[in-house]
């Protein structure tokens, strides 16, 4: 008896053991990794995340991570194994491609589109009590210039020196998560933020502290234009923050969703197909995800997924 015993218990272990290396098996992980916590395309990231688990029925296991910046996005697409997904505006893999700064250290292509996203947007914002009216009433003041080693701060940079205010505005470097105390203390007049609109960091802010967007003319956005071939004109429209009751006239970036070579054309596919089918779903929790549509993966800079080209090519849709 105690022998039998035995060797129901060892056949139940051995059962455990076999269902637990099958369940494991059948499991996908991915990894997605877009920017920091806390700004709109983290938030993105957490979305398109919990829609692949959901559609997948807990098939996928996704990991989010927190990056510094899309220039360590596309760092790491280099090195990164398994379904790697990141974020990134397409000028970057230009840059990557031709081994151009921030990448002098090799070329390399290790990018390929899956879909596209909300278009990054440059807010460039002021307290309303800081006499800034308009690009050029920055000189003299003080700013956080949108992150450092950032496209935001690299963003700036080109608005600025674009005004020749480089020289005119104090520019301070900090983390840009330290923009709304410092505004909200009168420690800085103005701060620059990139992200789709609208940003969470900036609703946030309007609600507590009155401030001010400044919105381009169209001869102010040409000239920002003319830095940035990669970059076009964007309107947030009223009303999208406390306080803004006029359309702003900026400039913004396209931004893509990217997998390596490595990742295999089945799960390509699956995120791909994911994504624009939860689409509406996802634009009923938060509206930047309205502006989003198929055309824009023409603008991404580099070659689709072959999963991801499966999907488009069933749907009759041109992406190259």
């Amino acid at each position: 008896m105690i022998r039998r015993n035995i060797l129901l218990t060892a056949g139940a272990v051995a059962l455990s053991l076999a269902a637990t290396q099958f369940a494991s098996a059948a499991e996908t992980r991915v990894t997605l990794k877009a920017a920091k916590a806390g700004s709109s395309y983290y938030l993105m990231t957490v979305q398109l995340g919990e829609l692949l688990k959901t559609a997948s029925n807990g098939d996928y296991v996704p990991t989010v991570e927190e990056s510094q910046g899309s220039v360590q996005n596309v760092k790491e697409s280099k090195v990164r194994q398994g379904n790697f997904v990141f974020t990134t505006p397409p000028s970057l893999l230009a840059s990557a491609r031709a081994g151009k700064k921030p990448f002098e250290d090799g070329a390399f292509d290790n990018a390929r589109t899956l879909f596209a996203l909300p278009f990054v947007t440059v807010h460039l914002v002021a307290r309303a009590d800081a006499n800034i009216n308009s690009i050029a009433d920055l000189a003299g003041k003080t700013m956080i210039p949108g992150g450092k080693g950032t496209f935001c701060g690299r963003a700036t940079e080109k608005i600025l020196a674009a005004f020749g205010l480089t020289d005119k505005v104090n520019t301070v470097e900090v983390e840009l998560s330290a923009a709304g105390p410092a505004m909200r203390n009168g420690k800085v007049d103005a701060f620059a933020t990139c992200s789709s609109h609208p940003t969470p960091q900036l609703v946030e802010l309007a609600t507590t502290t009155p401030v001010k967007i400044l919105s381009m003319s169209d001869d102010e956005r040409a000239k920002v234009l003319a830095t940035d071939a990669s970059a076009g004109p964007l309107t947030i429209a009223a009303n999208t923050y406390k306080g803004q009751d006029k359309p702003v006239h900026t400039v913004g970036l396209p931004v893509g969703a990217y997998g390596t070579p490595q990742m295999s054309d089945d799960v390509a596919y699956f995120i791909t197909k994911t994504f624009w089918e939860g689409k509406a779903k996802l634009a009923e929790k938060s509206p930047w995800w309205n502006g989003v549509d198929p055309a824009m993966v023409k603008l991404l800079g580099a070659q689709v997924h072959p999963g991801a080209l499966k999907y488009y090519s069933e749907k009759g849709i041109a992406v190259q």
